[in-house]
């Protein structure tokens, strides 16, 4: 039986921010506490560091050296929004790491999570946006070197997933959904397989009813075998950088309808958290708990590894 959630953290590898430094750090380390309080079922795992060569199954070999050895220009970390430092480096290969972790057990057991991740601003030779690395486009095609698999990257953190469009633009193997604002950064989008861009305000009913368009319209289109999903808690009304008017009833129903697919389609889904930027950081904490909450009412529905056709 596979009733049991799987939840990768890395939370413990904190980046030397500058003061007054817009980054939520704090809330990675409140919510892994959280999961241990309140869902007690959850088995918490710290991953192991990707490596550089999974790392350039999706990033240029000339940038990952750049990073780890601190050959960034000073123009790149302003890009990227964090300077420079080996925590920096180490946090960004053990996000990207979870997210791989997350993605092998959920091949197995139906679902798995990662605590952080969802750096989906990060292209093949740069990172922008908070994003060193790009973990979901880093683990689909570890994935893939692992088992051939199609990938179906379903983005809604409420910014588009530019980087990832751009790794996997004309990859018939994978399928990247983004449902983001329309006027919210990055101003110059990258066009990926399905973009659904939403004006400023949009509220439950109307994100809601979009999203269910945007997936029946993915699955004309592709067929998965396997779902990455970047939650992110930025649709919120309260989110600082967010725009979008979500409540989180209504991000909690978005969730629902995600793990819904999965169920449908009877295939392996991994999840990451994504951004999330809230007045209150509490507030985006909560936002995410309740995320990795459907996450596990998903995994107990989950009856066998086999009965839903999971790879053992």
């Amino acid at each position: 039986m596979c009733a049991q959630l799987k939840a990768f953290y890395s939370d413990h590898y904190v980046l030397p921010l500058p003061p007054a430094h817009r980054f939520p750090m704090a809330k990675y380390g409140a919510l892994r506490n959280r999961v241990a309080s309140e869902l007690p079922q959850v088995e918490l795992l710290q991953p192991e560091a990707a490596s550089d060569a999974q790392l350039a199954l999706a990033h240029d070999a000339d940038y990952i050296a750049r990073v780890a050895c601190g050959g960034l220009t000073a123009q790149e970390q302003r890009v990227i929004g964090f300077p420079w430092s080996p925590e920096m480096v180490e946090r960004s290969r053990r996000s990207v790491g979870a997210t791989i972790a997350a993605c092998r057990s959920a091949r197995r057991e139906g679902i798995a999570v990662n605590l952080a991740g969802g750096t989906h601003h990060a292209h093949a030779g740069g990172g922008q946006g908070y994003c060193v690395f790009n973990d979901a486009a880093v683990a689909a095609r570890v994935l893939q070197a692992d088992a051939p698999v199609k990938v179906a990257i379903i983005d809604l953190d409420v910014h588009q997933g530019n980087g990832t469009a751009a790794i996997f633009a004309r990859d018939p193997s994978t399928f990247t959904l983004s449902l983001h604002g329309a006027s919210n950064f990055p101003f110059r989008k990258e066009p990926g397989d399905l973009d659904i861009a939403l004006s400023d305000g949009t509220g439950d009913d109307a994100y809601l009813a979009a999203l269910d368009a945007a997936l029946e319209t993915m699955l004309r289109r592709f067929d998965p075998g396997f779902l990455i999903y970047l939650s992110g808690a930025d649709a919120h009304e309260d989110d600082r950088l967010g725009r979008l008017s979500l409540t989180s009833a209504g991000l909690r129903a978005r969730d629902r309808r995600v793990f819904e697919l999965a169920r449908r389609l009877r295939v392996p889904i991994a999840v990451a958290m994504a951004g999330g930027y809230g007045r209150d950081v509490q507030t985006t904490v909560a936002i995410h708990l309740n995320t990795v909450a459907e996450a596990f009412s998903h995994s107990l529905r989950v009856k066998s590894c086999h009965s839903v056709g999971f790879t053992p």
